[in-house]
C-alpha cells in the first residue's frame, strides 16, 4: 500500500500549478485538478517524466495546449533530471501563483556563466506573450473571473481613434483652398488697403461622434458586462460618446458610464436598468431612439454601434422600418453581434434578415481581437457618407 499523498506540501504545488496553467490560458477544471491529485499516489516515488506524464493526461484536454503544458512545466518544477521526493518538504506556497515570475538574471561575468539565466528570463517572456495571446483570442462567454480582471486592463491600454470630420467652420491655414478675404483686408491695411497679402483658411475638423445602443437583455447575458465595459472604454477614449442600452425599453446610461471606476460604473448601470436581463424589442428600442432622441444625437453625422445578438420578440417589419430611417439619418451604420465570431453562426433569425439590408457594416464582438479590427476599421472612415 502506497503512502498516501496528503503527506508533505507536494499537494499544495500541484494545486499551484494548475493555477499557472489557467493563468496562461489552459482550460483546466476542478475535476481535472483531483484526477491528476488522485495520481500523484502512484508516481511519488517514480521518476520526473512518469510524474510529467501523468499530470499532462490529466490536466490537458487539447493537443493545442502541450507547448504551454511543457513549457510550464519546465519552470514550474525546476528540479534536477530525476524526479527528486525532497520537494515534500518545500515550504507550502501561500497563494497560488496568478503570474510567472522569474528573477532577474545577474550581471553578466567575462566567462559567459549568465547564458542559463538568460534562456529562463526569455522562457518567461515567451509564456506571458503567449498567455496574453490567448487570452485576447478567447471568447468574452468563456472568461473566468481572473480573466475578465486582466482583459480590463488590456482595454484600458487600447488607443480609440476615429478619423475626423470635415466641419462648417474655418480656421485659419497657411495653405488653405479659399482666400479669407476678412483677415485679407485686415492685414493689408497697413499698405493702403491693397490686397498684396492673401490670407487663407480651410475647415475645421473634429472626431466624429459614436453613438451606441447595447442589448442588455437575457440571451445577450453572457456578453453584456463584458462588453459595457469597452463602452466604458470606449467613452473614456473618446470625447464625444453617447451610450443606450436596451431590451423591451430604451435607457440612456451615458453619464452613468462618466464614474472612472469601470466597475462602480457597470454596477450602477445594473441596477438601475429595470429590464436587464429580459425579453428583447429591438425594432421598439430603436424606434423610440429615432423619434426621441434622434435629433439630439444624430444631427452631427454620427457613427452607430448597434450591439446585440439579433434575437428579437418583436415584429421585424418594424425593425426593418426603423433601421432604414437609423441609417438614413447616420453616417455609419454598423450591427456588432457577438455570435458572428462562431464559424457555425449564421443569421438566419427574423430580426437579423429584417435588419442586414440597412447595415453598413456587420462585425464580430466577441472577444479582444474583434474590439482591435473594430478601432482599426473606426480609424479609417472614408469622409464619404454611405447611401
Amino acid at each position: 500500500m502506497s503512502t498516501p499523498v496528503s503527506t508533505g506540501h507536494l499537494v499544495e504545488h500541484v494545486l499551484g500549478f494548475v493555477h499557472l496553467l489557467r493563468a496562461m490560458g489552459v482550460a483546466v477544471g476542478g475535476g481535472q485538478a483531483l484526477d491528476a491529485v488522485r495520481g500523484l499516489d502512484e508516481t511519488i516515488a517514480g521518476a520526473r517524466e512518469d510524474f510529467r506524464a501523468v499530470l499532462r493526461c490529466t490536466l490537458v484536454s487539447k493537443r493545442d495546449d502541450l507547448p504551454l503544458f511543457e513549457s510550464a512545466f519546465d519552470v514550474f518544477w525546476k528540479s534536477r533530471s530525476e524526479f527528486d521526493p525532497s520537494m515534500l518538504a518545500i515550504p507550502r506556497v501561500q497563494a497560488p501563483p496568478r503570474q510567472l515570475r522569474l528573477p532577474k538574471p545577474p550581471k553578466p561575468p567575462d566567462d559567459g556563466a549568465n547564458e542559463p539565466p538568460k534562456r529562463e528570463e526569455e522562457l518567461g517572456i515567451t509564456l506571458a506573450f503567449t498567455a496574453s495571446e490567448k487570452l485576447r483570442q478567447k471568447d468574452f462567454a468563456a472568461f473566468t473571473y481572473e480573466e475578465v480582471q486582466q482583459s480590463k486592463r488590456l482595454l484600458r491600454k487600447m488607443v480609440w481613434r476615429i478619423r475626423p470630420r470635415r466641419t462648417r467652420r474655418m480656421r485659419p491655414a497657411r495653405n488653405g483652398r479659399q482666400i479669407d478675404m476678412r483677415r485679407t483686408l485686415r492685414q493689408n491695411t497697413r499698405y493702403g488697403g491693397e490686397p498684396l497679402i492673401l490670407a487663407r483658411r480651410e475647415r475645421r475638423q473634429k472626431p466624429r461622434p459614436i453613438v451606441v445602443l447595447c442589448d442588455i437583455s437575457g440571451s445577450m447575458d453572457r456578453y453584456s458586462r463584458m462588453l459595457l465595459q469597452f463602452v466604458h472604454a470606449l467613452s473614456d477614449g473618446l470625447h464625444n460618446v453617447e451610450t443606450f442600452v436596451f431590451g423591451t425599453r430604451l435607457t440612456r446610461i451615458t453619464r452613468l458610464l462618466r464614474k472612472r471606476d469601470i466597475d462602480d460604473a457597470v454596477t450602477l448601470v445594473s441596477k438601475q436598468v429595470v429590464d436587464w436581463s429580459g425579453g428583447t424589442r429591438i425594432g421598439d428600442a430603436v424606434r423610440r431612439f429615432n423619434y426621441v432622441w434622434g435629433r439630439r444625437v444624430l444631427g452631427r453625422g454620427p457613427v452607430v454601434l448597434l450591439i446585440s445578438d439579433g434575437w428579437d420578440r418583436g415584429e421585424p417589419e418594424v425593425l426593418g422600418r426603423e433601421m432604414g430611417r437609423l441609417r438614413r439619418s447616420c453616417h455609419r451604420l454598423i450591427w456588432l453581434n457577438p455570435l458572428l465570431g462562431s464559424p457555425e453562426y449564421r443569421p438566419l433569425t427574423r430580426g437579423m434578415q429584417a435588419a442586414l439590408p440597412n447595415i453598413d457594416d456587420f462585425l464580430p464582438v466577441h472577444n479582444l481581437v474583434s474590439l482591435e479590427q473594430l478601432g482599426e476599421q473606426l480609424s479609417k472612415l472614408t469622409e464619404q457618407r454611405r447611401r
